[in-house]
């Protein structure tokens, strides 16, 4: 089943929360990733405490992962800043790829993984795609893409069938979701 995965914007905004449960209660994600780089954990706490507990299980930090521990989120997100999941976790795990050989090295030990960039993207100037229609042909071919890697970069709703056309399990959307 294709899944649709949003991505919070770096910074924190007022009215945060209440955007995060709105997109998940209208099923405009299957998941939510909290992505606040540079946060601390009693930032990224004080958010969870505004997030509805009903919504908790649909949640995956990419930092300050004993607060997915704590508040009994769906997963954790590895990436440079944190290679491993916290000790003893068994909730699930997904990670961020920027080539095809970091997928094949990672996607049998996650959940899922993200590639990046597959398109443009939105939310970062000057970051562009990485991979040829034809690259991304290939590796679904020889089985590197599959139902659990995950198209970012660029993503937005209106490409969500020609992603889900190209072999991805799924789609994360960031800069889109955040549009007024």
């Amino acid at each position: 089943m294709f899944t649709t995965i949003i991505i919070t914007k770096p910074a924190f905004f007022d009215g945060e929360a209440a955007r995060i449960t709105a997109l998940l209660r209208q099923g405009m994600a299957g998941f939510l990733h909290i992505r606040k780089p540079g946060s601390a954990a009693e930032e990224v706490e004080t958010l969870l405490r505004q997030i509805p507990k009903d919504c908790h299980c649909r949640l995956v930090l990419h930092d300050h992962f004993a607060l997915a521990v704590r508040y009994g989120l769906y997963g954790v997100h590895l990436n440079s800043r944190n290679p491993l999941p916290p000790e003893g976790w068994t909730g699930s795990v997904s990670r961020s790829c920027h080539s095809l050989e970091e997928v094949r090295q990672w996607k049998d030990r996650c959940r899922y993984v993200s590639l990046s960039p597959i398109f443009d993207s939105v939310s970062k100037p000057g970051y562009a795609s990485a991979f040829s229609r034809e690259e991304i042909a290939r590796a679904v071919l020889d089985g590197t893409i599959d139902s659990r890697v995950y198209a970012l970069g660029g993503v937005t709703f209106s490409r969500l069938a020609t992603v889900e056309a190209m072999g991805f399990g799924g789609a994360m959307i960031l800069g889109d979701a955040w549009r007024e």
